[in-house]
């Protein structure tokens, strides 16, 4: 498998992320059309961010994203700016979202990094620095 890398001028990184996050109430808001609607805004929103969105899955409750972002400019920063802007034209272009919620989304999340090597290769990859220097 060939690993993709990306640069800033600062830093060369790979770094993915597992985001989960859900309606206000885990209110079940998230069906045909605001589901496909909300993937063009995840899509249009994550290229002016300079972020990718490898894969999404939209449940009726809950979002599952992968996204591919730069870290000095950080994933909690990216998950606030998808939320928001989301939120705001869903409830513009669909009426009944307002009137069922406060709010669209829940303040909270869930975030996990996704591996791209294994640490047991990592650790040894360090060590094996040692050796070279020698």
């Amino acid at each position: 498998m060939r690993r993709s890398v990306e640069s800033n001028h600062n830093i060369v990184f790979d770094c993915k992320y597992h985001v989960v996050f859900c309606p206000k109430y885990r209110k079940k808001v998230l069906k045909e059309p605001v589901d496909i609607r909300l993937k063009e805004l995840f899509l249009e929103k994550a290229i002016e961010l300079r972020a990718e969105i490898v894969e999404m899955e939209i449940m009726p409750d809950h979002v599952h994203l992968l996204i591919k972002c730069d870290p000095q400019f950080g994933i909690h920063r990216v998950v606030k700016h998808l939320k928001g802007y989301t939120s705001r034209v869903l409830r513009m272009e669909f009426r009944h979202l307002t009137s069922r919620l406060p709010s669209l989304w829940t303040n909270a999340y869930f975030v996990a990094t996704v591996a791209t090597v294994q640490l047991d290769v990592i650790k040894k990859y360090i060590e094996s620095q040692k050796e070279r220097s020698d």
